[in-house]
């Protein structure tokens, strides 16, 4: 029985000695019977979040301090531990809208500022994120989370000499701390003092051996700087460290490719795949998974988890921006090309002939550099090509979104879709109603925010329509342009590239992550058949060079045989391949520029074509050049055809004057046509959107 004595208030200090005894269940039991004789005891319910809170049932917990702040409104604790559930639960505006509550009734919380400058950073809102965070700073200079969200915001806006300040002043306050020593080395790497960034990172782990931020950290900043060797050592380690990471397989995979180190190889690829099954939330860049043997359907996974996330991250900020999009007009439609590195990117130079070919009575054409600025002769042509060049370096994803709005662009067309320089998170807020995934990576991007994806009959034709989630518009010829304005050097004798004046020449001249040892073997079979013959390939750097020599060994070739194409300018290197007699292609990532410049010239390009997308641009360009026999499906059909074509000099010549011809003839190199082909699909796009239609698959 319940003795009459019993009242809301003395349950209430029953409840609090049960938590201070760790009876949490007790006690929120005893808090229940309190909330039964008082249902609006504010002290009870706040007790009882409290404890909910401690035992997980967090839902629970958000009730009774939503309750306690209708009872009570300027209770800034209930308001403080509210806030903090709703950022456990990914509700990062309604926590914040909580926070200026709270701080709206005790402004001189210096903790719970940089909680909400912390969010605000969180929601792309940098302006209130550093107000909020010097506010803090104002009442404890001392405060060392204050310096280090103040560093981060700072290094988001691409301010790094402040953010670096910041960090040294944590620092100062805090030593011993690892995460520091990690964040200064990330805002020293940014800033360009590679050594610097290096000893920061080491500083990290020395403090902290096994943490992982600093291990990838580290890592991908030797690897940037050719030091391939010292990174795997560093990601193995920090696999070892944190089995269940993703991203270490993901960097030392990609390593292994750059260098040609493939012991073990298979097994990571093995792991790289079954993550995406296992721990789809840690998901990594999807870039490197086009560069291993994978299926469409595993690629289309990985790239809606990464943009997901990408998604997700943008989602309070596009509510904050509210980019209203100018209606479909009957003037020209307006057009941006956006990419991370005008005009340097492959994409660029592939489109600058398009670009200048568009016709500007129809179409109003902006190009959107979010990396270095145009600069150059490249430069200059892409800045005549268009009618807007616009820098976007160092700018926000948002401030990069409200310009392209600003400027009322109706279809924004993305060349670098997940790949280096990519600034997803620009489309993710969605400055354009239309937007495109277009050439500069080689699969779908798996985003919500991103409407097409332009491919050709022969690059559907892998995996259909299910291999990407966006809606396909199909040209008719092929999916790339070409530049036929670029010019080309004279053929070089063979003796000035290291090749021998006799003897058959097979070239790839791709960057040495797509060569993979099932492909490499294939390779050396093909020279043990063929005597007399080599192997042009473009010089990967000195640990390539040994680890490739040391694979040809052994597989009974000599190191010889391998012969190394130094690196030069694109320009610079077309003539160079008229030295060749065969170019053969890599699998899964095919050549893009390489093999259309080799076809141009006249020189033979034979592939293999899988399903996916990267593994059939160059059937897709073999296609359009009317060469469809030079594309096989399996590697023995590939070597075959290889050694077949050594051997058979006549057939050989006659294959190579059927090339030769292509470039006169072929819609390959019919920019001109090209340019049309795709204009009808944006018109077609601009059209779908203005009679009120989703969009949907396009035919050219």
């Amino acid at each position: 029985m319940r003795p009459d004595t019993e009242t809301a208030e003395t349950l209430k200090a029953r409840g609090n000695a049960q938590r201070a005894a760790g009876d949490l269940e007790g006690a929120a039991a005893t808090y229940r019977r309190s909330l039964e004789l008082a249902p609006d005891y504010a002290p009870s319910l706040y007790n009882l979040g409290l404890v909910l809170r401690e035992l997980g049932r967090t839902g629970e917990a958000e009730a009774c301090f939503r309750r306690a702040v209708e009872l009570d409104p300027r209770d800034a604790d209930a308001l403080v531990h509210l806030g903090s559930l709703l950022v456990a639960a990914s509700r990062p505006q309604e926590a914040a809208e909580a926070f200026q509550r709270a701080l709206r009734l005790n402004p001189g919380n210096a903790p719970l500022w940089v909680e909400l400058g912390t969010l605000c950073h969180r929601l792309g809102d940098f302006d209130r994120a550093r107000e909020c965070l010097e506010k803090s700073l104002e009442l404890d200079a001392e405060r060392i989370e204050a310096h280090v969200a103040l560093g981060n915001v700072l290094m988001a806006e691409g301010r790094m000499d402040d953010a670096i300040t910041y960090f040294r002043a944590a620092l100062a306050r805090s030593p011993t701390r690892a995460d520091l020593h990690n964040n200064l080395g990330c805002a020293l790497a940014e800033r360009g003092l590679p050594e610097a960034a290096a000893a920061s990172f080491r500083a990290a782990l020395a403090l902290q051996p096994g943490f992982a931020n600093a291990y990838l950290n580290l890592g991908d900043l030797l690897a940037r700087n050719g030091s391939h060797e010292q990174a795997l050592e560093l990601y193995a380690s920090g696999m070892r460290a944190n089995p269940e990471d993703a991203a270490f397989v993901d960097r030392a995979l990609f390593c292994m490719q750059q260098v040609c180190e493939w012991s073990g190889f298979e097994d990571l690829c093995a792991r790289r795949r079954s993550y995406l099954q296992e721990y789809p939330e840690r998901t990594t860049a999807p870039l490197s998974l086009l560069a291993i043997p994978s299926s469409a359907a595993e690629q289309l996974a990985c790239a809606r988890a990464f943009s997901r996330q990408l998604s997700e991250r943008a989602a309070s900020a596009r509510r904050r921006l509210n980019l209203v999009h100018a209606p479909p007009g009957h003037g020209r439609i307006k057009v941006g090309y956006l990419s991370g590195d005008f005009p340097r990117h492959i994409a660029d130079h592939m489109i600058a002939e398009m670009l200048e070919l568009h016709d500007r009575g129809a179409f109003e054409i902006s190009a959107y550099s979010s990396g270095a600025p145009a600069s150059g002769e490249r430069g200059s042509r892409l800045a005549a090509a268009v009618e807007r060049c616009v820098d976007l370096g160092g700018v926000s994803d948002a401030d990069a979104a409200r310009r392209i709005c600003a400027d009322g662009v109706e279809i924004l067309v993305d060349l670098n879709g997940l790949g280096p320089g990519a600034r997803a998170g620009i489309l993710a807020l969605r400055p354009a109603p239309i937007q495109v995934n277009y050439l500069g990576f080689p699969g779908t991007m798996g985003a919500d925010f991103v409407d097409y994806i332009v491919l050709d009959r022969f690059l559907l034709q892998g995996a259909g329509q299910s291999g990407f989630s966006e809606r396909a518009v199909v040209l008719p010829d092929c999916y790339a342009p070409y530049d036929g304005k670029r010019d080309s050097a004279d053929r070089p004798a063979r003796g000035e590239l290291g090749l021998p004046e006799g003897g058959f020449v097979f070239a790839c001249l791709n960057e040495t992550f797509k060569i993979l040892p099932d492909l490499f073997a294939a390779w050396m079979r093909i020279l043990r058949e063929v005597p007399g013959s080599v192997l042009w390939l473009l010089d990967g750097g000195p640990a390539a060079r040994d680890n490739l020599g040391r694979a040809a060994a052994g597989h009974g070739v000599e190191r010889g045989r391998l012969v190394f194409a130094p690196r030069t300018a694109p320009d610079q290197r077309l003539g160079r391949l008229l030295a060749a007699d065969l170019l053969l292609d890599t699998h899964p990532y095919s050549a893009q520029d390489t093999a259309a410049d080799a076809l141009r010239l006249g020189l033979p390009v034979l592939t293999r074509a899988g399903e996916t997308f990267a593994s059939r641009i160059a059937g897709s360009l073999l296609t359009a050049a009317g060469l469809p026999e030079l594309i096989t499906d399996s590697e023995a059909a590939y070597s075959s055809l290889a050694v077949r074509l050594a051997h058979a000099p006549d057939a050989l010549a006659v294959l190579r004057a059927k090339v030769a011809r292509c470039r006169n003839s072929a819609p390959l190199f019919d920019t001109p046509r090209f340019t049309r082909n795709l204009e009808r699909a944006y018109r077609r796009m601009a059209e779908l959107r203005a009679s009120g239609h989703p969009p949907s698959a396009i035919e050219g």
